[in-house]
């Protein structure tokens, strides 16, 4: 069995951490506290939230502040527990934490037209690799055990041939950062790794020199994009207000540039059924993993 191992990286979408427990209620009384996990776009310096910050912070009369965790776990806990309001999370993450505590989507970003992404499988471009099943007994790197695109899919695409990752590659880890799954796979570190195609996409566009030394083996169907969420703790009030500033936001020429600089078209409402298809994996991988592990026993 492989023995698997978690790399801390950490996120480089260095942000303002608002630390202290908070009541869960946004008021005039305290900042907004947003919380990311930088998967709609590639990793991202704190200045590029800063004018997304500063003007949802002046449509809610109340200045907002960044949270950033290096897990899609720690995000959904401070969601969970109303020490961050709203924010950007990754699909697994939400899915994860919707069964869980009920996480409410108040938007979600539309990027070039769509409300939609996918998981790439990659590999280095000068690897033999054609297919999904030539990486079987290789080394691959995972992002986060949360997310959709970069753990989740491939791992329901393992389940459905009745196999874990645990037994099908000869070695994983996890990087925690989607631009560091690609890296690891220039550098040679991983043979293949799922990632974001939001992130890839963006990072050849930039000719990034890691993206431009690999190559997708492999595309998923679509996915419904990461959201805008906002914790249980918030009032319904403030979700409305929170989904109008949003929706609203590329109304306006200095909107659509803040949103720009994220890689975000528009916020638009949630259609209907936007995520049932990750739903519907995550329930199949469960449900595999406990007759796997009852026939194991």
């Amino acid at each position: 069995m492989a023995v698997r191992r978690r790399w801390g990286w950490v996120l480089v979408a260095a942000a303002l951490l608002c630390d202290a427990p908070v009541a869960g209620a946004a008021g005039a009384e305290r900042g907004l506290c947003f919380a990311i996990s930088a998967m709609v776009s590639p990793a991202r310096t704190f200045s590029d939230y800063q004018a997304f910050m500063r003007l949802l912070g002046k449509r809610l009369h109340q200045p907002v502040e960044l949270k950033q965790r290096k897990t899609y776990e720690e995000v959904n806990e401070l969601l969970r527990t109303g020490n961050a309001d709203c924010g950007l999370v990754c699909t697994g993450a939400f899915i994860h934490a919707d069964r869980h505590f009920k996480e409410t989507v108040v938007a979600v970003p539309v990027v070039h037209g769509e409300e939609t992404y996918h998981s790439y499988v990659i590999v280095r471009k000068d690897r033999p690799y054609t297919s999904f099943a030539d990486l079987k007994g290789k080394v691959f790197a995972f992002t986060d055990e949360l997310s959709n695109s970069g753990a989740l899919y491939p791992t329901y695409l393992l389940a459905k041939r009745g196999e874990t990752p645990d037994h099908y590659f000869s070695y994983t880890f996890f990087t925690h950062s989607h631009d560091k799954s690609v890296e690891a796979v220039a550098r040679g570190l991983a043979d293949g790794a799922a990632v974001d195609s939001l992130v890839y996409d963006a990072l050849v566009a930039a000719a990034g020199p890691c993206a431009l030394a690999t190559r997708i083996i492999h595309r998923s169907p679509p996915f419904g994009i990461p959201p805008v969420v906002v914790s249980p703790k918030l009032p319904p009030d403030h979700r409305r207000k929170i989904a109008r500033a949003l929706l609203t936001f590329a109304d306006e020429p200095e909107g659509k540039a803040a949103l720009a600089r994220l890689g975000i078209d528009r916020f638009a409402r949630p259609p209907a059924h936007l995520y049932d298809s990750v739903r519907e994996m995550e329930s199949f991988v469960d449900r595999f993993r406990r007759q796997h592990h009852a026939v194991v026993e």
